[in-house]
């Protein structure tokens, strides 16, 4: 196993009615609150008017409207709420896109310079408001790990900005926030959970035995609860399965000894960069692609191990078991009523060149990957999933 640093700072509250200890702990902060939230679903479902009661005696100032891929538009308005109000905290309602763009306002919002700088340039992160969430989605593990991801609309970049800083100090898990969520959101955010595993799965050590038997394990949950959740949304066992799945998936424990550059995101990345569609659903596309691509006689042992831990082949021959465990994801992903191609999304070949030629730019893929690739690489990928 390589050497590696654990450590996360996250205190999480899950289960039914956990949003009750918001006063408590957002008072050890200050009175001043920036409530961040996407379109406002939380006032449909009547979790805005919960908030709003429990934080009576707080100054509680709002930045609504965050969109599903979180812009630098909305961080920069954050930013200048929080110099503006002097926020004391930032509370955080929603999905991983609200978190994302809180955590990147956090951090811009103590830096006097503009706030992409963060992004190209974490070194620059000295100091970040402290970040609360309720957590309304699962899908991204952004409630109990340092990473965002933010889309500048100007130059169709979509980047990772990481900071120890920016761990959440409390989240909130409750599971019957999730029963509301539309079927589309709940299979994005279950695709998204499995490919955050797959990720960090198939990199190039396999002496990580501990860390490669959760990652299956994981898989596994996110396999058997996601259609469960899909056909009853309000299955408390499924939903608080996914919710814990989420967050373990993607808070570093599935990572340590191992380590390397990811392969699909940075791919699929850049095409909801360039075309703004739900990034589980880019996943969805393209990860059957890439594993097809990356699949080879020096790899398919780790895909043969794939097929058999997580969706259960039985087959000897390691390259039959490993092509029948892509055929198994497909057959998964469309069952959750996921696509498989980018022509279902309105997706054509016109930018294919200009977003291969991003994804090896703004990536390791080239270098650190499971499967370097290049350009013309990503452009397979992209042709095989049209």
């Amino acid at each position: 196993m390589n050497n590696f640093t654990f450590k996360i700072p996250t205190d999480i509250r899950f289960g039914k009615g956990q949003v009750e200890c918001l006063p408590e702990e957002l008072a050890k902060y200050g009175k001043k609150v920036l409530l961040t939230y996407g379109g406002g679903s939380i006032k449909r479902t009547g979790l805005y008017d919960t908030i709003i009661r429990l934080l009576e005696g707080f100054d509680v100032y709002e930045l609504g409207g965050i969109e599903p891929n979180p812009k630098l538009t909305s961080v920069e308005i954050g930013a200048k709420m929080c110099k503006g109000k002097n926020i004391d905290v930032i509370l955080a309602v929603g999905g991983g896109s609200t978190i994302d763009a809180s955590k990147h306002i956090s951090c811009a919002a103590c830096y006097d310079g503009p706030a992409w700088d963060l992004m190209m340039d974490r070194s620059l992160i000295k100091e970040a408001l402290p970040i609360a969430v309720v957590l309304t989605i699962c899908a991204t593990g952004s409630e109990m790990n340092s990473g965002a991801v933010i889309t500048n609309e100007d130059t169709n970049e979509k980047l990772e900005i990481n900071s120890p800083l920016l761990y959440p100090s409390l989240s909130i898990c409750d599971p019957t926030y999730l029963y509301t969520l539309p079927p589309k959101q709940t299979a994005a955010g279950t695709v998204d959970i499995l490919s955050h595993c797959m990720e960090q799965y198939f990199q190039h050590n396999d002496e990580a035995y501990i860390t490669d038997a959760i990652s299956e394990a994981v898989m596994k949950t996110v396999v058997k609860y996601g259609p469960i959740a899909m056909e009853e949304p309000d299955n408390y066992e499924a939903r608080s399965n996914l919710m814990w799945a989420s967050t373990v998936g993607l808070n570093h424990m599935l990572t340590v000894g191992k380590g390397g550059a990811w392969s699909v995101h940075p791919i699929e990345h850049v095409v909801s960069a360039f075309y703004d569609i739900t990034h589980g659903v880019g996943l969805s596309i393209i990860t059957p692609a890439w594993m097809k691509l990356a699949l080879s006689e020096e790899t398919k042992g780790r895909f043969a191990r794939f097929a058999r831990e997580v969706f259960g082949v039985c087959e000897d021959d390691d390259m039959i078991a490993a092509q029948m465990g892509i055929q198994k994801l497909e057959e998964f992903n469309t069952g959750i009523g996921m696509p498989l191609h980018l022509s279902e999304v309105d997706i054509d070949d016109t930018c294919f060149e200009k977003m291969a030629s991003e994804a090896i730019r703004t990536s390791g893929l080239s270098e650190r990957a499971y499967v370097k690739m290049s350009e013309q690489d990503v452009m397979k990928i992209f042709v095989l999933c049209k």
